[in-house]
């Protein structure tokens, strides 16, 4: 049975704006203990967030930073299965509810832990059938809001946030986690540059600080040979398109087969594989960005 949403009818425009201004103090109150906040976005999809997301916090929880991921893909959630939390049950502590743990002791919070099955879809229920549309944007943002605010996420030193593919979540994040840092993440690909020159405009727009961009599946490592070859025709044109769009580039990642069977097994490849040319690149974009916020070494 699929799970529905509904909205809350309310007694009054009082209660309304009371449990609003009481979710707003909670939000402030909890993301005043979260050093950085770092969004990892593209508005292009397959390009690989939720992999470099995981791997980045699998990463920098090694180096003993306190990490928690918010996975903000909503209907197509897979940082839980990436973390290997999936069989994890939330619980309430002090009016918050506690994150599962992944490795390295991750706090996970995603939509697909409060799901009952792996078929199970997100339905959002609007009061007509016609508004559906408009109301599920909001019941979207505000089930965003609700992650942030009402997760117990304690003193972390980075919070990475997943975002969907698309424009639409990214403007609300913004909103309500105003000291937020982009990732953009792209693939050497014309069709992913031309997108995701697009949604770099727009977080430009809106005022993002952007730590720069990411190139993922830049090339492929052989798994016999671990040389690294070409895998797009468009290799090596995200250095070029960062030049144009005036922001950093963090680095490429060669695709590894152990990659996607890493995911699959709920183990950060980054953990397993470090020495690879895929995780030294990872180790190195993570660096990057921590230079990028003015974190120290560890």
């Amino acid at each position: 049975m699929a799970r529905k949403h509904r909205g809350i009818a309310a007694d009054g425009g009082s209660d309304i704006v009371a449990q609003v201004v009481a979710q707003g103090d909670r939000l402030g109150s909890r993301m005043a203990l979260v050093r950085h906040k770092i969004a990892v976005m593209s508005g292009k999809g397959g390009v690989g967030k939720s992999s470099i997301t995981a791997n980045l916090a699998a990463v920098l929880a090694s180096q003993g930073y306190q990490v928690g991921i918010l996975d903000a893909d909503i209907n197509g959630p897979a940082i839980a299965k990436m973390l290997g939390v999936r069989a994890q049950n939330l619980s309430l502590s002090e009016n918050a509810i506690l994150p599962a743990l992944g490795p390295r002791s991750i706090k996970v919070m995603s939509m697909d832990l409060l799901l009952p099955g792996d078929k199970t879809p997100v339905i959002w229920e609007a009061p007509t059938q016609q508004n559906s549309f408009v109301w599920r944007g909001t019941i979207e943002a505000s089930a965003l809001r609700e992650f942030l605010a009402d997760t117990a996420w304690g003193e972390l030193d980075f919070l990475l946030v997943d975002l969907p593919p698309g424009t639409y979540t990214f403007p609300t994040l913004e909103q309500l986690v105003p000291d937020l840092v982009g990732i953009i993440v792209t693939i050497p690909s014309e069709v992913s540059h031309l997108v995701v020159k697009r949604f770099i405009s727009l977080a430009q727009e809106l005022g993002t600080l952007l730590a720069g961009l990411v190139e993922n599946m830049a090339g492929y490592t052989c798994p016999h040979c671990g040389k690294v070859g070409e895998l797009f025709s468009a290799a090596g044109d995200g250095e070029r398109m960062v030049a144009e769009m005036g922001i950093s580039y963090l680095g490429s990642i060669p695709f590894d087969a152990r990659l996607s069977a890493s995911a699959d097994w709920g183990i950060p490849f980054a953990l397993e594989h470090g020495g690879s040319p895929a995780g030294q690149a990872l180790a190195h974009v993570a660096a990057k960005v921590k230079e990028f916020v003015g974190e120290s070494r560890r």
